[in-house]
């Protein structure tokens, strides 16, 4: 119960070597270029405050508080940074503000009684920490000492039994704080209502109420104004419900991070650890990892294991931490926008400022015609005579135009266009989970569906993490599988069981049920610790008695840079035994000597170096992992006795002693040979990074289908990590693209790799475990940790973690990120379409007639479906197959491409066309010509209106597939699709049939109907004769910007030669 109070020791979780701080970030100039051109474009990670800014200035938007409801609050942020600096400086006065709040007063007295059944109390404790009083501790008699106060076992914990828990819940409090409550769903209705256009339109409905029931009765009066106000309150609460689900979303998400423990968990004292650094930029703002030993014990709440390990006493919990009245005092922003959001609100701007003007020319032009007697009512009656005409009837005329101009604003501005980036990202979050994948950062989401290259680990990603020990070679002999220690000699058995008892960071104990020996560590850990209970302690070796005869003296934790990890031991006749243990050949280097079947030590002759090679070479390329075991012996007199020089003591790792040589076998996953083949296909290239040699790493490499049959002898697809760092950085850049294997490689290699690539042009993807790999993943376009092997600075430093650490899960991610795109682009294929028709058609009859065929209240239907409706419809698809089979998304490709225009333009033509005829020709078309006008133009608009709503139906089909003729492929499988369309034909059905007071609507007979039907129905064959036409493949924007360039380099030119003109011309005045 690692969280229930003080008195709990906690194990922090081994680390490996200390990240490389400082390192170089390459300078993209074309991203930045490109972002100062347009304020649209942010960079995708770190994006600077001021394009921020600028962004949300130039945005047109109708309802900001919606429109940027899931952007970052840039206030917030500046104030978080603010309260953190005033908790880092006076924590006691944060406490007193937040005791204030609460209303609670502090009656404490200065001694401080302590709760009942323990002899300490919890402020006493949570002062020890925040101040680091060393004085104190010592006064309270060290940890031990307080590990007594507060009745715990600094070995096995405290007492699990369920009322002790209770007791020091009550005691010492919970490890938790209060966030803020979820928004309701009345917040999202009151934000929804904010809308500027739907303001104006309630306000219009209600002058129109008063001057239709003023003009016509209240029998026949309210209808006009009702309606339209019936039809915002429905948007409004449409708009709403789906805002309200989609927080609900990102909650849960949410709740799952913090599931994801990325800190030390509570405030405690350092009971036993090992090279155990801390980094506490979060609470001190410093950047440096602090080293904490018996003068530095003091660990913080919210800080983060840098390397080493140990065991720390737990002493405050929640509140009584600084971490734990920071994140009390300040509300979580989740807000964050990502480059495609951004894009869309300059999208959505444009067109909205389009739609604008459209508006604006459309009231103009009625207001012309209705003041000039050229506009009639429904009876074919001029609306207004000049001197005839009463005040009100006028004034109600001028709503009337009014409010179908702002409704034209309303359907031209698509406000649900930058906010279906969030809903799809939401959905895709959330079934990522499923898929394993956690997204800490929402546009790595997107960026996935452009990365074009990923760089992988191989252990536990590419292969299982299951290991055990299949060969091994000691004392001159070879042993497979080495399952007896008949025939070892007894002094190399005992120097392996030494060594391999203490130099690890994994544990053995006997367990409570079964009473049988259970190995804890990391796989490899497990594998050796596994391999010397089973072999070499048969002959009766106790190992907890092997590991008491000696006790450790200093440790030097495995470096990912140095491959060996080794420990000083004292034994218990003085003597001092030095053991290292780490990449074979690394520590065949080191040795000088061997010892042999008979228990003698021999010269390690190069004769014996070649055989010891070949061996390791032998156990790599049957994709072994190859781990040595040597030691030596050391003077004490030469160790240090003061414990703080013993700390930079450095472990003599010269003249050793091979012992023995192990291959551990970790088989490839099952199904990784297709996920690679799937991101190949799909335009994807996998580099195998990792640590094993060479041999091992080809090996490997070959059996993932990462490296082809002829492609391992090709120059520089495999390369050495020490190899690659020795060149230039013009030199890297000339052969990265060739790599697909770097063995040996350290992370500094692994960074250096991923600038190059970011060079090249590349989208990188890489996967990193180990605290240093931190700057690889924070400079790689998308970061992804593992989340059961990746360290808390790992996981700190990426975009995404990967919960199973399966290479399978990232290339889902990948499926993902593009599913996020191809859903944004079907969503704007049918905005867009539903967009010009709607305005092209309104403004073509407003000129011409002076009257418009959709109302205000159809209008807003039109809105409904387009909007809110269709962005949860294709928005919320899952990916499919045919989005592996297309070469990554270019991330600053235009996001409407070709394919989109050709079947956006053919689309809103044809509609535009058939409606026009319609609207002009309609009477005649639908054999109206004997009823009366009035009748006729209702039918008319009625049909209209029906034929415009069955098109935009039939068209979502279309936009579910904008590249494939098959629009059905799939449609089992999305049910809320289905489910939406579903709904609005029905809601359709009783608009036209039982809402025609409101909706300005008639019944239709069965032949309207089918005459509907089929205008929406066309769009299908022509969708699918359309698809047959070619596009090019340069995007149609690049054309224009190439016109653009040509026209500046010519003005360029001709000011070069005026200016040339101009000095020829002096020239020769002086002469």
């Amino acid at each position: 119960m690692s969280s229930n109070g003080p008195g709990n020791p906690r194990r922090l979780s081994p680390r490996r070597s200390p990240s490389c701080e400082n390192y170089e970030r390459f300078d993209h100039s074309d991203d930045e270029d490109e972002t100062q051109n347009d304020v649209f474009n942010i960079l995708h990670k770190k994006a600077p405050l001021e394009s921020l800014m600028k962004w949300r200035k130039a945005t047109l938007a109708l309802n900001a508080s919606r429109r940027f409801r899931y952007t970052s609050d840039l206030k917030r942020a500046e104030k978080r940074e603010q309260i953190i600096r005033k908790i880092r400086t006076s924590a006691q006065a944060v406490r007193a503000v937040y005791l204030f709040k609460k209303g609670v007063q502090n009656t404490k007295k200065e001694e401080e009684t302590p709760p009942e059944g323990f002899e300490i109390g919890p402020t006493t404790l949570a002062n020890l920490v925040r101040d680091r009083d060393l004085n104190c501790l010592q006064q309270l008699g060290g940890v031990n000492e307080v590990a007594r106060l507060l009745h715990t076992d600094l070995e096995k914990g405290i007492n699990e039994v369920p009322e002790e828990i209770q007791r020091r819940l009550q005691a010492y409090g919970e490890n938790s704080y209060p966030r803020k409550a979820a928004r309701n769903f009345f917040v999202f209705v009151w934000e929804a209502l904010q809308d500027t256009t739907l303001i104006i339109l309630m306000v219009c409905a209600a002058l129109s109420l008063v001057f239709g029931i003023k003009t016509e009765g209240i029998k026949e009066g309210w209808f006009d104004g009702a309606s339209i106000n019936f039809a915002v309150i429905l948007v409004i609460l449409v708009t709403a419900i789906s805002d309200y689900r989609q927080s609900l979303q990102f909650q849960n998400l949410n709740e799952e991070k913090r599931n994801i423990q990325l800190q030390v968990p509570a405030d405690g004292i350092l009971i036993e650890g090992h090279s155990l650094s801390i980094d506490e930029s979060s609470m001190t703002g410093e950047s440096k990892y602090v080293y904490k030993d018996k003068k530095n014990p003091f660990l913080m709440s919210g800080c983060k294991v840098a390397d080493g390990y140990g065991t720390m006493l737990v002493t405050a919990v929640g509140l009584n931490t600084e971490w734990g009245l920071v994140m009390a005092t300040i509300s979580e922003d989740n807000g964050e926008e990502t480059p495609l959001q951004v894009r869309l609100n300059g999208v959505a701007t444009f067109i909205g400022k389009v739609g604008l003007a459209v508006a604006v020319l459309v009231f103009l032009i009625l207001i012309i015609r209705f003041f000039t007697g050229n506009t009639e009512d429904k009876n074919g009656k001029t609306m207004f005579k000049a001197g005839k005409t009463s005040v009100g009837d006028a004034f109600n005329g001028i709503v009337k135009i009014f409010a179908i101009a702002v409704t034209i604003v309303v359907v031209a501005v698509p406000e649900g266009l930058p906010l279906a980036v969030t809903l799809t990202l939401a959905y895709s979050m959330r079934k990522m989970m499923a898929d394993k994948a956690l997204v800490r950062r929402l546009s790595a989401c997107e960026t996935m569906g452009s990365a074009t290259t990923i760089c992988s680990d191989k252990t536990g990603t590419l292969t299982l993490n299951q290991m055990t020990v299949v060969k091994a070679f000691i004392a001159g002999e070879s042993r497979e599988p080495p399952d007896t220690s008949e025939g070892l000699p007894p002094v190399i058995q005992a120097l392996l069981v030494e060594g391999i008892s203490q130099n690890t960071t994994g544990s053995v104990y006997k367990s409570k049920g079964s009473g049988e020996m259970e190995v804890t560590g990391s796989p490899t850990e497990k594998a050796i610790l596994s391999w010397a209970l089973k072999v070499l302690c048969s002959l009766g070796m106790n190992f907890d008695d092997e590991r008491s005869k000696s006790s450790i003296l200093h440790v030097f934790t495995f470096n990912s840079e140095k491959k060996r990890g080794g420990v000083a031991l004292k034994r218990s006749d003085s003597e001092v035994h030095i053991h290292w243990k780490g990449a074979a050949e690394i520590v065949l280097d080191l040795c000088k000597t061997w010892i042999d079947s008979s228990g003698s030590v021999q010269e390690m002759t190069p004769t014996k170096v070649d055989e010891n090679k070949k061996i390791i070479e032998g156990m790599a390329a049957a994709t072994l992992r190859c781990i040595a075991f040597a030691y030596r012996t050391c003077d004490l007199h030469n160790v240090p006795v003061d414990e703080e020089q013993r700390q930079s003591w450095q472990i003599p790792e010269d003249n050793l002693t091979l012992l023995a040589i192990v291959g551990i076998k970790d088989p490839c996953r099952p199904n990784v040979r297709e996920a690679v083949h799937i991101c190949q296909k799909a335009g994807v290239k996998v580099r195998m990074v990792t640590g094993d040699n060479i041999y091992t790493a080809k090996a490997i490499a070959t059996e993932c289908g990462i490296l082809q049959p002829g492609e391992d002898t090709e120059q520089y697809a495999i390369i050495e990590g020490r190899d690659f760092r020795s060149y230039s950085e013009d030199e890297r850049l000339k052969f990265v693209d060739k790599i697909c294997v770097m063995g040996r490689s350290s992370p500094t290699d692994k960074l250096y790799l991923v600038q190059a690539l970011r060079k090249r042009g590349h989208v990188v993807a890489v996967t990193g475990d180990g605290t240093n790999d931190a700057p690889a993943l924070h400079e790689a376009d998308i970061g992804l940790s593992m989340g059961i092997q990746g360290t808390e600075v790992a996981k700190e430093s990426s975009d995404i973690i990967i919960l199973d650490d399966n290479f399978a899960s990232v290339v889902k991610v990948v499926r993902w990120g593009r599913s996020v795109y191809a859903n944004i682009q079907k969503f704007i294929q049918f905005q867009l379409t539903v967009n010009v028709a709607a305005l092209t058609i309104n403004f073509v009859a407003a000129i011409s007639s002076g009257d418009v065929p959709l109302t205000a209240v159809q209008l807003l239907w039109v809105n409904l479906i387009m909007d809110t409706l269709g962005a949860l419809a294709l928005a919320t698809e899952a990916p499919t197959d045919h989005l592996m089979i297309r070469p990554p998304v270019g991330r600053r490709e235009p996001l409407i491409t070709n394919i989109m225009w050709r079947n956006l333009i053919v689309q809103a033509f044809y509609q535009v066309t058939v409606l026009l005829v319609l609207t002009f020709k309609g009477n005649d078309i639908l054999d109206l010509k004997l009823d009366s006008t009035a009748r006729a133009n209702e039918v008319r608009n009625t049909v209209i209106f029906n034929a415009f709503v069955f098109c935009q139906i039939f068209n979502e089909f279309n936009s579910r597939k904008p590249d494939q003729i098959n629009i059905f492929r799939g449609l089992r499988q999305s049910h809320l699709f289905v489910g939406i369309i579903s709904f609005t034909l029905v809601l359709q059905v009783l608009i036209v049939e039982f809402a025609g007071k409101f909706a300005k609507t008639t019944p239709l007979n069965w032949k309207k109907w089918i005459i509907c039907i089929v205008i929406g129905f066309i769009s299908w064959p022509l969708a699918a004769i359309v698809k047959l036409i070619p596009v090019p493949e340069t995007p149609l924007s690049d054309y224009f910007r190439l016109k653009k360039r040509r026209r500046r380099h010519s003005s360029e030119n001709r000011s070069k030669s005026d200016g040339k003109a101009e000095v020829n011309e002096g020239q020769n005045h002086h002469v």
